[in-house]
């Protein structure tokens, strides 16, 4: 019998915050859908112990089940591992350092028996520094802006899905995986729902800085042309510039206006139409890198191990979850 929810949680040296995960995760589930569920951690490579402990948690509670990764393939390969081994009738992607609070899920939850078919986290306002905050806050509006879809703000991967949404993202072919764009992109019946953002349990955060570049790099050639656009218009506007230079040289020739002499203005023009055309082609550079790397077709992740996962859990018969009709 496949589990009502499915609850994915990426874990990359995470040890000290799993214990007081699972203390809060399991009561929360148990007080909104009862014992329907399963727990699918994704050991993205730790070398913290992290791997020895969640194996411990699955020999107390069967419904707590491992996949275990051969090195670190990074946040985005692990949601998608676990929504390619989820086998719930919806699925809860959630971090493991406890800034996801597991008692909005029952708000999710509700949300999902009412006929949503996506129901993804809001902030209410950021708890990091000054610098992480103004940063997260320009990707996402320009994120907003240059995009082909529309991107909530402030809205991460903290979500819930059910699992006509989780096969078409599964079935997606692409490997530069943006998983909050590509939740926006496919559709279906959406809200958003409201909460605080807590702040980490324990230790640091995983992300880096080159990490956050890279997924917001992800984030804008995977759902904007803009950035190609972009050298058109430069482009134009330089090739326009130029040419009225070029009849301006010209007028004052003719008419013996003197003109400035001096290198400096003709250096610092040359530089920076030659730093527009190095920006540019490292633009269509990061595109073609894309390319390159859906034409190699290499997995994005590799399991090492699984623990607990193909097993069928007997659970206590639940009534039927009611939805609302879809519309």
């Amino acid at each position: 019998m496949a589990p009502t929810i499915s609850v994915v949680l990426p874990v990359y040296n995470e040890r000290e915050n799993l214990d007081a995960l699972v203390d809060r995760l399991i009561p929360a589930l148990r007080k909104t859908i009862g014992e329907s569920f399963e727990v699918l951690f994704i050991d993205d490579g730790s070398r913290d112990g992290s791997a020895d402990l969640l194996d411990a948690f699955h020999a107390r509670d069967r419904r707590l089940k491992v996949v275990h990764f051969s090195r670190n393939f990074g946040h985005q390969a692990a949601l998608q591992a676990g929504l390619d081994e989820a086998t719930g009738d919806a699925v809860v992607l959630m971090d493991a350092d406890l800034q996801d609070p597991p008692e909005v899920l029952g708000r999710f939850i509700e949300h999902w028996q009412q006929g949503h078919e996506v129901v993804y986290a809001v902030r209410r306002r950021r708890k990091e520094g000054l610098v992480k905050r103004a940063a997260y806050a320009a990707f996402y509006r320009t994120m907003k802006a240059m995009a082909e879809i529309d991107v909530p703000l402030e809205a991460g991967d903290f979500c819930l899905l059910d699992r006509r949404v989780v096969d078409t993202l599964v079935g997606l072919p692409e490997r530069n995986r943006f998983l909050r764009g590509l939740r926006s992109w496919v559709g279906f019946r959406q809200i958003g729902v409201e909460y605080e953002r807590d702040a980490r349990h324990a230790g640091e955060s995983k992300y880096t800085l080159r990490k956050l570049l890279r997924l917001a790099l992800s984030g804008y050639i995977g759902f904007s042309a803009m950035p190609l656009r972009a050298a058109t218009w430069l482009g134009f506007v330089s090739a326009s510039a130029g040419f009225m230079l070029a009849i301006w040289a010209v007028i004052t020739k003719l008419i013996d206006i003197p003109s400035p002499r001096g290198w400096a203005s003709t250096v610092a023009i040359f530089l920076l139409v030659s730093g527009v055309q190095l920006f540019m082609l490292g633009v269509v550079g990061e595109y073609l890198s894309r390319v390159y790397d859906e034409v190699r077709s290499r997995p994005l992740y590799i399991v090492r191990s699984r623990t607990g996962v193909g097993d069928e859990v007997a659970v206590e018969e639940e009534p039927p979850v009611r939805r609302a009709p879809r519309r």
